[in-house]
């Protein structure tokens, strides 16, 4: 019992908490008393006034307390019963409630016991737990590890295992697109060399016909002119016979 006071109990006035707040070390003190550390401790620097200081008087560490002081610390009980002394025992919630809990609170109407009492059977409970727990308990629980970790092993055997047919699927599965598509590519090669068989033999025919047209007018072009130069000197000739009769 004299335990739960103590847990109860503000380190600083020695009495019940009366609206309990957290430090960050995680010590819990009145409020008041918190203010009144503050007040003698003189921390409200004029050069830094949002940073404040204070030593938690149970571990001595040194903690920071956020600037809108211990307004802003948290609540160690609930912010509505923190008037209330926890000094009754939820055996369904296995927790410390306070009367106001127990009379209208959420706790209403389940079984309790003082803390006491409660501290005496918890400890026997966990007393028997041990006790139970024998070479023969550890032996069963170290087989049940064995055993585990031979599941686990099994596992990771099968899952590689999957590992290795995926991966050898897979490079099945990307030769055989491979050899696809060098027979798709070798197929179109195939129909390029016919088209080129084709259709070369009839452009080159029609660039043959198209040079032997243009010599043919070349060649009507020369005959045309050679033509011409005969009727000429034809014409010259006449001309003299007619001048010599």
């Amino acid at each position: 019992m004299h335990h739960f006071e103590e847990e109860l109990t503000c380190s600083i006035c020695y009495s019940l908490f009366s609206d309990p707040r957290v430090l960050p070390c995680s010590h819990t003190f009145c409020r008041n008393c918190l203010e009144g550390v503050l007040d003698l401790s003189g921390n409200f620097s004029i050069w830094r006034p949002l940073r404040i200081l204070l030593k938690c008087p149970n571990c001595r560490s040194v903690v920071e307390i956020p600037d809108s002081g211990t307004e802003s610390l948290p609540i160690n009980f609930a912010l509505k019963h923190y008037r209330q002394p926890l000094n009754v025992y939820c055996l369904l919630d296995k927790k410390m409630v306070c009367g106001h809990c127990l009379t209208i609170g959420k706790h209403n109407g389940h079984p309790i016991d003082d803390l006491y009492s409660a501290y005496l059977k918890e400890k026997q409970s966990s007393g028997k737990i041990l006790e139970q727990l024998t070479d023969k308990h550890w032996a069963d629980v170290y087989l049940l590890i064995e055993k585990l970790k031979e599941q686990k092993s099994q596992c990771e055997s099968v899952i590689q295992d999957d590992k290795k047919v995926v991966v050898l699927y897979f490079k099945k599965l990307s030769e055989t697109l491979e050899n696809k598509k060098q027979a798709l590519l070798s197929a179109l090669d195939e129909i390029n060399r016919q088209v080129l068989e084709e259709y070369d033999p009839l452009i080159e025919n029609l660039k043959k016909m198209r040079e032997e047209h243009t010599r043919g007018n070349i060649l009507h072009a020369e005959f045309s002119a050679s033509y011409a130069q005969i009727r000429y000197l034809f014409s010259l000739t006449g001309n003299l016979h007619h001048f010599l009769e």
